[in-house]
């Protein structure tokens, strides 16, 4: 099974599955001498962890991550860091009724046409519960990031037709862990998560939209022509379970604009040059251009409902699919440090190829 590895020097590799003993990632080509915090790395996790409030999926994992290799006194040491954490809530029987039936937008009918064989308990690899590893990999990426003054932060904007119509610019993003939502408006976050509420009682699900921004990116990041900075957020952030559409700068939107009023004019300031205006998104030709990054994810509601959906089985025969098991009613609140670790991972493996690139 390929595609388990992201990035070309900064690397990920994540392994397990939903209900097998353990998950994890194996992190390549992260320089020596880092700063290897494991608190951080572990309250990365708690953000994305389930059962952290009563708006998630209520499976019980502490996600407790495990330092394999990689780090000596507190230290990168230049070589694969490796990460595990056990699964210690799996409840395999809830699945046992989709054993031989195609869950609706489920990924069971492709994995079974792609491999003719498919762990049917949780989804097995194609579950989201893959994306702790991610996390952990992410929060590597993200001490070191911060070590060359790099900051990527995210926040809930929209949960079905709730949408927080506010610039980026006044958002106080000390607020986004303050409620279960992580919306950083608290009027907002009570309505969202009434929302979300409501759905959830309901036995359905709904969709949201995660906004990321990055700040203090130099300028200079980036590929021509295919590896595109632009290109690899939207490939990492694309391949997070659920998501349906990603866009930056003035994204859809500046198709309603002249180029007279969307070209981001330069001007010099202490010495750097900047741009009046960013509907860029930060990236121009595929280059950071030194301005703040920002894009926005958005992401489907949760394919597993209670009420019943008629599907077939694996041998053609017409049937019926009821949802059962833990799920959450809405993915976007734990999304948040997900998209923020795909992010941190892309910028990283920029980062570190820009250096190849210069004399």
């Amino acid at each position: 099974m390929a595609g388990n590895t992201f990035g070309q020097i900064f690397r990920i590799t994540t392994f397990g599955e939903s209900h097998g003993k353990a998950i994890g990632v194996i992190v390549d080509g992260c320089p020596a001498g880092l700063d290897i915090d494991e608190t951080f790395i572990q309250k990365e996790l708690s953000r994305r962890r389930p059962g952290q409030s009563a708006i998630v999926t209520q499976r019980k994992e502490g996600d407790k991550v495990e330092l394999l290799s990689g780090v000596f006194e507190g230290k990168s040491t230049g070589t694969p860091i490796a990460m595990v954490i056990y699964n210690a809530d799996a409840r395999s029987k809830d699945y046992s009724h989709i054993a031989e039936k195609f869950r609706p937008s489920h990924a069971d009918f492709t994995y079974w046409s792609k491999f003719g064989h498919r762990d049917y308990r949780g989804g097995g690899r194609s579950s989201a519960r893959e994306t702790a590893a991610r996390v952990a990999g992410g929060a590597i990426a993200k001490l070191f990031l911060q070590s060359q003054g790099i900051h990527v932060d995210a926040y809930v904007s929209q949960v079905g037709n709730l949408v927080l119509d506010k610039p980026y610019q006044e958002i106080d993003f000390d607020l986004v862990e303050s409620n279960p939502v992580r919306c950083p408006d608290s009027e907002m976050a009570e309505k969202m998560e009434q929302l979300i509420r409501e759905v959830r009682k309901a036995g359905d699900t709904i969709g949201g939209v995660v906004n990321c921004i990055i700040k203090g990116c130099p300028a200079g990041l980036g590929e021509p022509v295919f590896d595109r900075l632009q290109a690899d957020l939207a490939k990492g952030i694309l391949s997070i379970n659920a998501c349906k559409g990603f866009e930056y700068g003035s994204g859809f939107k500046g198709v309603e604009m002249r180029g007279s009023d969307h070209n981001d004019l330069f001007f010099m300031e202490d010495d750097q040059v900047k741009t009046k205006t960013n509907y860029s998104g930060g990236i121009q030709g595929g280059i950071s251009n030194g301005m703040d990054i920002y894009f926005r994810a958005a992401f489907k509601a949760v394919a597993t409902i209670v009420p019943p959906q008629d599907s077939v089985t694996i041998s053609g025969e017409s049937t019926t699919v009821e949802g059962k098991g833990r799920h959450d009613p809405c993915v976007v609140p734990r999304a948040v440090p997900i998209v923020e670790a795909m992010a941190a991972l892309v910028l990283a493996d920029h980062f570190l190829r820009n250096r190849t690139s210069k004399k």
